[in-house]
């Protein structure tokens, strides 16, 4: 399925008579664009998507269809693009198209199984990024989210392996060390946590998930205030609110509790997460025997 052009204005249409070959056109008509000014637009597109240009992507995206340029890649991006934006079943759609194609049948699929994941169709996304893996062992993204699977299962063995290709098919990518770091905080290996963690920001140091994860691994080892520092104060209610889970996860409700409250008094009495948090470390601050102290 090819993406249909979102606009036909005058900008659209400069740009998209500058994309043509030097070849003789039919009379009326444009050329169409060479092979090397289509592949020169995938690149550009592709790394507008990477960087999170999602406008130049989508504008650069329409000026190729407009030129004319038929390159089945442009459809597969174009169902990337409708990922970035969150239209899902526009997105499913184009990647389930461009598998009828050899040539980006192998991504195609990869794609469909990390959508399919993040919209919580969780089986049918399993069975499809295994697919994928096997017809592309490189695929890193489908072992990416292969291994957040397997987290949500507590497949901890299958979720390393899957993170472990991810990692090498990618290159150590910081998203993949952000996962696993989450990944081995779930299993209580708090040290490989940090570890992954610290290297996922050293890679990307605005890679905002990692930075929070890491400040939970502090608050998972009782360093609440390493966990809490920094930030506005409404980056602190949060702070506060996920270091009060985290006490919480380790037994400790005295501290657990006095966070919480922290957040709230920070985001005022209606900081819903922190109030439904506070009153569940109340019930089991009741059902325990005594102060805990025990280690994530």
């Amino acid at each position: 399925m090819m993406r249909s052009a979102r606009r036909l204005s005058l900008l659209g249409a400069c740009a998209a008579l500058a994309m043509t070959s030097s070849a003789a056109a039919l009379p009326g008509r444009p050329a169409r664009p060479s092979a090397a000014v289509v592949e020169r637009t995938i690149g550009d597109i592709q790394r507008a998507l990477d960087e999170g240009r999602l406008l130049d992507a989508g504008r650069l995206l329409d000026d190729a269809i407009l030129a004319g340029a038929s390159d089945p890649r442009l459809s597969l991006l174009g169902g990337e693009l409708d990922l970035k934006h969150m239209r899902f079943d526009d997105a499913l759609s184009e990647f389930r198209d461009a598998q009828k194609t050899p040539a980006t049948q192998a991504r195609a699929l990869e794609d469909e199984g990390v959508t399919l994941s993040l919209l919580g169709r969780s089986d049918q996304a399993l069975e499809v990024l295994r697919t994928a893996v096997a017809a592309n062992p490189k695929a890193w993204r489908a072992w990416n989210t292969l291994g957040s699977e397997y987290d949500a299962r507590s497949q901890w063995s299958d979720a390393e392996a899957a993170y472990g290709q991810a990692l090498a098919a990618s290159g150590g990518a910081a998203i993949v060390l952000n996962n696993r770091g989450y990944s081995r905080l779930l299993q209580h290996r708090r040290d490989d946590a940090v570890a992954d963690l610290v290297s996922a920001l050293n890679k990307k140091p605005d890679l905002a998930e990692a930075r929070t994860n890491l400040r939970l691994a502090l608050a998972f080892g009782g360093d609440y205030d390493r966990a809490i520092a920094g930030g506005s104060s409404l980056d602190r209610a949060a702070f506060l609110n996920n270091a009060g889970f985290a006490a919480a996860m380790r037994g400790d409700y005295a501290g657990a509790e006095d966070l919480l409250h922290r957040a709230i008094k920070l985001k005022s009495e209606y900081y819903d997460r922190a109030s439904e948090n506070l009153k569940i470390v109340e019930a089991l601050a009741a059902q325990s025997p005594g102060p805990a102290n025990a280690a994530p």
